[in-house]
């Protein structure tokens, strides 16, 4: 049985191994590198971050974090949701997506945003099961490994009516 909880420091060397695995993929992140926990938490929200947790072992992980500084986009946040490189396909992206729309909507975020490699389509299913619009197309954006990647943009508006 998988269960969702609240993701916390102690959980880290466990979502630095998933976030490694999705490095490798090369389909996940222009990241080539995990970064520390402190630069990962200080871009993050404090909330609407979680881990899916399948026998005690962490197999999932999902956050949001702020897409500006600027004060009229407090209520649009990027979403992240990674699932351990085993486990895919069982749902457990389901659940933390679940999970940081929810929490998202209950700390007044509007708009929820994805910038994902075309070709991860795993991720890309999964935004638009849950209500993600495509809504843009970044060619040659940035390079990976010395190759211009693409990436795709998808949107999901809070269907709550919210006023902060």
């Amino acid at each position: 049985m998988v269960t969702i909880e609240k993701l916390t420091q102690s959980h880290w060397q466990e979502i630095a191994a998933i976030f490694k695995e999705g490095i490798q993929t090369k389909n996940a992140t222009f990241r080539t590198q995990v970064p520390s926990w402190e630069e990962w938490n200080a871009s993050h929200h404090q909330h609407s971050r979680f881990i899916a947790e399948e026998v005690k072992e962490v197999v999932g992980w999902c956050a949001i974090a702020p897409v500006s500084i600027r004060f009229e986009y407090r209520g649009v946040a990027e979403v992240s949701v990674y699932v351990k490189q085993g486990v895919v396909g069982k749902g457990i992206g389901s659940l933390l997506m679940e999970a940081a729309i929810q929490s998202s909507e209950e700390k007044g975020i509007w708009t929820l945003y994805s910038s994902l490699f075309p070709e991860n389509e795993a991720s890309v299913k999964l935004h638009l099961k849950y209500g993600f619009r495509k809504i843009g197309y970044r060619e040659k954006i940035a390079q990976l490994d010395g190759v211009w990647r693409d990436t795709v943009l998808y949107e999901r508006r809070s269907k709550k009516q919210q006023l902060l």
